[in-house]
């Protein structure tokens, strides 16, 4: 053993294993495309309250993803140890919105193939994929359920406001209704013929009717 061997350390080594202007160029384009990820999330939103955080989460998400990726496959050893160190992490905050597994996974994703060095791959599929969501997550169409809120004072007045209902939309099929002294409440799934909801205004001042509430409906509001 030489005096050499002695003062060598493994952990200089592992710092010269990895370029640091590799690391930096990787986790500036993290960046930039977790800000994409952000931007196309903020644009596709369509739950009832929004929440910055999970936009910045994801931003941090990609750049995190990048970092453990980077670190793997630079030492074979500590992959193994990451894989058992990763396996023992349980997260508990709950996904309100389906569509928010999409963006994790797509973060994750990007950060993965930006450490792996594949960046036209990266690039190209946030461009693309972005495009996708863009185009279909918000769509919204006149054939998109909606939810009428009825309230009439007797069944002659909720007859008339039903058969008037049918006329006036593609489809009407009751989902509830609550009859108390006075009062019937209806809750009617309805699908327009097309964008023109103001059938809504003459269903309110009809004889009996006190009134008519138009909601979309996503499967939120009721069961």
């Amino acid at each position: 053993m030489t005096f050499q061997d002695i003062f060598k350390s493994d952990f200089i080594d592992n710092i010269s294993a990895v370029n640091i202007m590799d690391i930096f160029l990787a986790l500036i384009l993290a960046f930039g495309l977790g800000l994409f990820i952000f931007f196309v999330y903020k644009k596709t939103f369509s739950g009832v309250m929004y929440s910055s955080g999970f936009g910045v989460t994801l931003i941090a998400l990609t750049m995190i993803t990048t970092i453990v990726i980077l670190a793997v496959t630079s030492n074979v050893v500590l992959s193994l140890g990451m894989v058992g160190a990763l396996s023992i992490v349980r997260f508990r905050t709950a996904i309100k919105e389906p569509l928010d597994i999409a963006f994790l996974f797509w973060a994750i994703t990007t950060g993965i193939v930006l450490a792996a060095g594949m960046i036209v791959l990266a690039v190209a599929g946030n461009v693309f994929t972005g495009a996708v969501l863009l185009l279909f997550a918000n769509r919204q169409t006149h054939k998109n359920p909606y939810i009428v809120v009825l309230s009439c004072i007797d069944s002659e007045s909720e007859r008339l406001s039903r058969e008037f209902l049918e006329k006036q939309t593609a489809k009407c099929v009751v989902k509830s209704k609550t009859a108390q002294k006075g009062s019937i409440e209806l809750n009617m799934e309805i699908r327009l013929k097309d964008d023109n909801t103001d059938f809504i205004n003459r269903l309110a001042e009809m004889n009996g009717v006190n009134s008519a509430v138009l909601v979309s409906y996503n499967g939120d509001y009721l069961g």
